[in-house]
């Protein structure tokens, strides 16, 4: 009888931390990438880190909210891409504490929910890893916690 109480409890206590775990999800990574999501999620946005397993670099980000924080400008422009059937449209981003390269997206993938995807880099060859890796996102089950 102990022994029951005690799983139940334990079971009871573990509840709340995977409800906190699925209450909203991040795309789902490209099959094989060696990624893995670190998440954090606040009132009304959930930001997803693709962190590669091996060494823990990121690869991208991705701020799941309902309003688009980009705003682009023409000037910024760089490539077009599809990414899991939208057509979106690369900008060049700026750190200005940072060398690094940065390229930033936005999907409005419904009414009231949008991707916004940051690429990071200290070179052109992980700025195109990180961009074929993030156009490799799938957002099939993607939905922030109040969804």
């Amino acid at each position: 009888m102990p022994t029951r109480w005690i799983l139940l409890a334990a079971l009871l206590l573990t509840m709340p931390q995977a409800y906190a775990q699925s209450a909203g999800s991040c795309p789902q990574l490209p099959a094989a990438s060696g990624l893995s999501w670190q998440v954090s999620e606040g009132a009304g946005f959930l930001y997803c880190r693709a962190m590669r397993e091996d060494d823990g670099w990121q690869a991208f980000s991705v701020m799941l909210r309902d309003a688009s924080p980009m705003r682009t400008r023409m000037s910024l422009r760089e490539d077009r891409a599809e990414i899991d059937g939208h057509e979106v449209r690369w900008y060049r981003g700026d750190l200005s504490d940072s060398a690094s390269m940065v390229r930033e997206t936005a999907i409005e993938l419904d009414d009231d929910l949008f991707a916004h995807i940051v690429l990071r880099a200290d070179d052109e060859a992980q700025l195109a890893e990180s961009r074929r890796l993030a156009e490799g996102l799938r957002f099939a089950d993607t939905r922030l916690g109040s969804h």
